[in-house]
Parts: C-alpha cells; structure tokens; sequence
C-alpha cells in the first residue's frame, strides 16, 4: 500500500472526516537539498516524501490550530519512519471556513 494510502485510511479512521484530500506535492521540491543518512543530497521529486493534508472533521471542532497539528501528526507518526519528510495539514472543522 502506498504511503499516500496508508495515511487516508489512518485519518479516516482517527477523524471520521467529511472531507478529506491527500495530496502528494513531492513533485513541487526536486531541487531541494535534503540530509540523506546524515549527508546532504539533492532530492529527485519522486517517491511519497512530502504531502498536504486537507481535512474537515467534527473531532476539531473546539480545538486550537495546534492542537490539530498535533492530533494529525500523532496519527501519522509511523509515516516519518516509512519515508515521509515533509507534511501541510490544513484541519478544519466543519463550518470554518476552507482555502479549498
């Protein structure tokens, strides 16, 4: 499974989202320089390594803005072992008003 996958199924179930989108901008960063096993590399662009998360869920509802980033990243720990470097969370609760 990809990691883009593993991470919807991980915040469908932690935040019973209405909306969700998992986007993967590791495209966006080719060029950019990234310390590889302590060493600094160029990054390619390819591969699962930076996302944006969109995500309108009821569970946000009365929680701060870092509180969010704190919940999503909690349930996306295991993800930074598998590859992930980078990650934008948009949360919001439903009514508060989207970018998207």
């Amino acid at each position: 499974m990809s990691i883009a996958a593993t991470m919807e199924a991980k915040l469908k179930e932690a935040f019973a989202p209405e909306r969700l989108m998992v986007i993967n901008e590791s495209h966006l960063h080719a060029g950019h320089h990234h310390v590889v096993g302590g060493h600094h590399a160029e990054f390619d662009g390819k591969g699962e390594t930076h996302f944006r998360i969109r995500i309108v869920s009821p569970k946000f509802t009365g929680m701060s803005r870092i509180e969010r980033h704190r919940a999503v990243n909690a349930a996306l720990a295991g993800e930074f072992d598998a590859g992930l470097h980078a990650l934008a969370i948009e949360p919001s609760a439903p009514g508060e008003k989207t970018r998207w």
